[in-house]
């Protein structure tokens, strides 16, 4: 072996471009099949697929073998490397011992999470092999020091090696295999070198496998090993600082001062790969080496400055953008990307949190600029992803009315088939389920969509019998799927799917398994039918869901015809790569760059150490190499947003030591900053000018729209005269118009089907009062079945319906006693019956339907209304709640069928909650006057304006609140004007 030779690339440089360059001067004239002998091990595909399009750009030679470090499988052809077994089948094995492990142990997870667990318990075994530590190293940790938490784990760990290895006598991964690949390969190279050159480009050696391959092809004799983002100009007192242990760690150079320890090399030994490489901006390279210098010499920083070139220079290429929110920030990254496309510049947006490059992505997509995005996009979000996650959920059987109608309205269902009219169909089962409030649909109810006396709750003319095999299909995909193996549900889920995207009438699969998505999709389910057999256990419809998509969400699916060639969106490892004009780093926040380090189950800081394993430093110390790597591009731009959902956010560790050192500087420093700052300003204030609407419109005015007398309506119940009196506009929508409310997707216990429930409850409870009324007991008992058996027809939540019985059977003691003393005197005649009562000038109609009706034996009435909340005062009933005053006058008048006319002498409010108090109503207003009367002459005046043309529905006339909670508060545009503003009445409608 001869001397380790390592070589250097400055940050900023194009790295590809730079093998080359120095591969072309140091084989110049040699022979033309020593290029074709040469091996070439880089860090990333991304690298390999530039480095390849390098060479194919001339001039013509043989082209080396070019391999990503996670694909070293060509090197072991002929070598004895055992197989490794996939991911997913190894993720499976798992799972099963931990659901074996959870019903011995049940508190060791809930089951929701054991795919989770098993994903984490497979990236720990991989990450064991992988350094070679294994489950050797692992039964030596030393754990009677710690609590039994870990000490549990580390025998878990340790079981799961010995099931996987009994199970399956594969390698436990990708690592291990690549480990063993790398041993069989030195091993061979102890008897003969390689037959020609064989380089490491790339790698900074952060994985075991990968340090020992560098490690090797440094010695030898026709081996170099390539290290990006080398900082030749770093002093030697900043490498000696380097050798402080973990703490050091987390610098951008420590993994290279490592490598270089372990082949007893000094950083004067690196040398320039080629004296053409360069850096794109030295000066700044040198700024931004003292900025991130080691932590024990920072107290250097002002004496180590007076080197530095000039500030303003060094900044030149630099902005910075702090955006107010994460949206901004996307929106200003997006519009300096557009502005690169429009200049001819190669730039990309280097970022590690997804969230920010989707908004990024979406708001490009304004403009029809794709990005090419090295993350992808993952395959759970895709429309097949999102269709298999779904229809793993409808094997249950048991679908909310939400999840039925966002499968039913899927863009690849029915596919296969008249799409058209299986979207009408779906339109009308929505609509017909929402007028019914189902909240979910079975089998029954779509027998009783596609009868013929459902037509009446459509909003179209189409008869329903037209839909009837299209409902029989939708019913056949609400049945239970009879499977409990994994392997049995991944062969029925699969059918389920086709099935939804083949539609009613349909053929095939539809376009299921269409384009590049779909080809992905059909792949992982296919790779999931594969690895079944690992996973030997009965599996529910949940657990198998929650597989699916855990399964989906860890596929990236990329579309290679779409993206741009110079716009990229990439993680931070693609920052090796180069090659680029402008480099924009985005979330430069603590917590997102870095990443906080995520959560080990199995072992917890010290017993990673004891194993050797990778430490959230040494992780914090890569992302920082990736900084320091795009950070040197020609231009660049840094951003992050001063906020996120939650809170203000703390600027990143690396942006905050570079404004740290520019503003201790001086005045010089400042100005350096403040132009970084102003040229940020610049994209900013360009994205929040494109958001700026090309001119304001003025805010609606407080409507009071005045429709023909002819249009108005000639029949009110009198609970729309409250509205009419506090609202008129919204009985200008309902009557006018003809709008109506649309039930909401998903039922929900509001306050509304509250009160209806319970007044059937008492309507029940009363209709078997001989059987209670002298019996304390039996009125307790009647008024519990009733309450049980009305509240289970309801299509709320059972949480909801056993609260409302709770809360009614709360106010029982305070209910049954009055009820009792009521009884004593009075009889229910009348419960929940409509009457109407014309009135005469001008022609109108009044009607309603008393929740009940008492007599007492002289023939006198008392009229009760059920409130499940608060009862109105009686200065509320006086002025706006006429409900009990109109019943009344409409009792005396006879307006009822079978009860003859005959005085009120009692106006009641009936509280139903646990709280209340019933409220009695005088039948005397203010002045003597007898209060029916006198609020049915004010009907027949209001009636009387509402008959005149001149007279305008004005919305929230009187308002007992300034909320926002009308049915039409939207269509009068309620928010844009408020109760302060004059109505301004608008004739609609055709001239009289």
């Amino acid at each position: 072996m001869s001397t380790p030779r390592l070589y250097g690339v400055p940050p900023g440089a194009d790295f590809a471009e730079a093998v080359l360059g120095g591969l072309e001067a140091r084989y110049a004239g040699a022979a033309a099949e020593v290029w074709g002998r040469m091996t070439i091990i880089v860090n990333a595909g991304r690298m390999a697929r530039r480095l390849r399009a390098c060479f194919e750009a001339g001039p013509a030679r043989l082209l080396p073998k070019i391999l990503p470090v996670s694909d070293l499988g060509p090197l072991a052809v002929g070598l004895p490397v055992p197989q490794a077994m996939p991911r997913l089948t190894l993720v499976l094995h798992l799972a099963r011992l931990l659901d074996a492990l959870k019903d011995a142990t049940p508190d060791i997870a809930p089951k929701a999470a054991l795919f989770d667990l098993a994903h984490s318990l497979a990236d720990l075994i991989d990450e064991l092999e992988g350094e070679g530590a294994g489950k050797a190293t692992l039964d030596l940790l030393d754990v009677g020091d710690l609590s039994a938490h870990w000490q549990r784990s580390r025998s878990i760990v340790s079981a799961a090696y010995d099931y996987v290895a009994a199970t399956d006598g594969r390698l436990p991964g990708s690592e291990a295999q690549r480990r063993r690949i790398v041993q069989a390969v030195l091993e061979g190279w102890r008897d003969a070198a390689p037959p020609g050159p064989f380089i490491v480009a790339g790698s900074t050696g952060s994985r075991g496998a990968t340090r020992i391959l560098m490690a090797a092809v440094a010695r030898l004799p026709n081996g170099a090993v390539i290290l990006p983002g080398f900082d030749f100009g770093m002093p030697e007192s900043h490498w000696t600082a380097l050798d402080t242990g973990v703490a050091a760690e987390d610098h951008p150079q420590y993994r290279f001062r490592a490598l270089m320890r372990a082949l007893g090399l000094e950083p004067s030994a690196v040398e320039p790969w080629s004296q053409a490489d360069s850096a794109p901006d030295p000066k700044r390279n040198a700024l931004l080496s003292l900025a991130l210098c080691p932590a024990p010499v920072t107290d250097r920083w002002r004496r180590a400055a007076r080197e530095l070139p000039p500030l303003v220079e060094a900044t030149a290429g630099m902005a910075l953008l702090e955006a107010p929110s994460p949206r901004l920030e996307a929106r200003a990254i997006a519009v300096r990307l557009r502005e690169a496309v429009e200049t001819g510049e190669r730039a990309a947006l280097i970022t590690p949190d997804r969230d920010l490059s989707r908004q990024v992505a979406a708001a490009l997509a304004r403009w029809g600029i794709e990005p090419d995005d090295s993350g992808g996009t993952p395959l759970q979000q895709t429309p097949p992803g999102r269709l298999l996650r779904m229809s793993a959920r409808l094997m249950g059987g048991s679908l909310l009315l939400p999840e039925v109608l966002a499968i039913l309205k899927h863009p690849l269902a029915a596919t296969g088939g008249d799409r058209g009219a299986h979207l009408l169909a779906t339109r009308e089962l929505e609509l017909f389920l929402r007028r019914k409030a189902v909240s979910a649909p079975d089998a029954d109810t779509l027998h009783r969509f596609a009868a013929p006396s459902a037509g009446t709750d459509g909003a179209c003319d189409t008869p329903k019998p037209a839909f009837a095999d299209w409902a029989m299909w939708v019913a056949s995909l609400l049945t239970p799927v009879d499977a409990t193996s994994l392997a049995s549900r991944v062969a029925a889920h699969l059918d389920l799917a086709e099935r939804i995207a083949r539609g009613a009438d349909g053929a095939g699969s539809g376009a299921l398994w269409h384009e590049v998505t779909g080809t992905a999709a059909r792949a992982a389910m296919e790779a999931l039918s594969k690895a079944a057999p690992a996973y030997d256990g009965a599996l529910s419809v949940r657990r198998y869901a929650d597989l699916v998509r855990e399964h989906l969400a860890r596929i990236p699916v990329t579309d290679p015809r779409l993206p741009h060639p110079d716009v990229m969106i990439w993680g931070t490892l693609e920052a090796r790569v180069g090659a680029l004009d402008l480099a924009i780093l985005a979330g430069l926040n603590d917590g997102t760059w870095p990443a906080l380090p995520a959560p080990d189950p199995w072992l917890n800081r010290a017993m990673r150490a004891q194993s050797g394993l990778l430490l959230p430093e040494r992780q914090i110390g890569l992302a920082a190499h990736d900084f320091q790597q795009a950070i040197a591009a020609p231009k660049v731009l840094l951003t992050r947003a001063l906020r996120d959902a939650e809170a203000a956010t703390v600027p990143s560790r690396w942006l905050n030591r570079l404004t740290t050192l520019l503003r201790g500087l001086g005045q010089e420093g400042a100005e350096a900053l403040d132009g970084m700052a102003e040229r940020g300003q610049r994209a900013l204030a360009l994205a929040q000018e494109l958001e700026r609407p090309p001119r304001m419109v003025p805010p609606a005015r407080r409507p009071a729209p005045r429709p023909p007398v002819a249009a108005r309506p000639k029949a009110l119940s009198v609970t729309r005269i409250t509205t009419l009196i506090r609202d008129p506009y919204a009985i200008y929508a309902q009557y006018v118009l003809g709008l109506t409310r649309l039930g909401p997707l998903l039922p929900i216990g509001d306050a509304r089907e509250r009160g209806i429930a319970l007044h059937a409850v008492m309507e029940a409870f009363l209709a078997k009062r001989a059987a209670w009324r002298h019996d304390d007991v039996a009125a307790r008992q009647a008024l519990d079945a009733a309450a049980r058996d009305h509240l289970a027809r309801l299509s709320t939540d059972r949480p909801i319906r056993t609260l409302w019985h709770a809360r009614l059977m709360q106010a029982a003691d305070r209910i049954l006693p009055s009820e009792r003393a009521r009884l004593a005197r009075w009889e229910p005649v009348l419960i929940e019956q409509r009457g109407a009562l014309a009135l005469a000038d001008p022609p109108f109609t009044l009607t309603a339907k008393p929740d009940r009706i008492d007599r007492d034996a002289a023939g006198a009435f008392a009229v009760r209304d059920y409130k499940s909340g608060t009862p109105p005062s009686e200065k509320q009933v006086l002025l706006f709640e006429k409900q009990l005053l109109l019943e009344a006058a409409m009792v005396e008048r006879g307006a009822f069928s079978g009860l003859d006319a005959g005085p009120v002498h009692e106006m009641t409010y009936l509280s139903l909650g646990p709280s209340g108090l019933d409220r009695e109503i005088p039948l005397s207003a203010p002045g003597g006057a007898h209060a029916p009367d006198l609020a049915l002459d004010g009907l027949a005046r209001l009636i009387a304006r509402y008959a005149e043309r001149a007279q305008g529905y004005t919305a929230q006339r009187a308002a007992e609140r300034m909320q926002f909670a009308g049915d039409y508060d939207h269509l009068s545009r309620h928010g844009e004007w408020d109760l302060s503003d004059q109505p301004e009445p608008q004739d609609v409608g055709p001239p009289e």
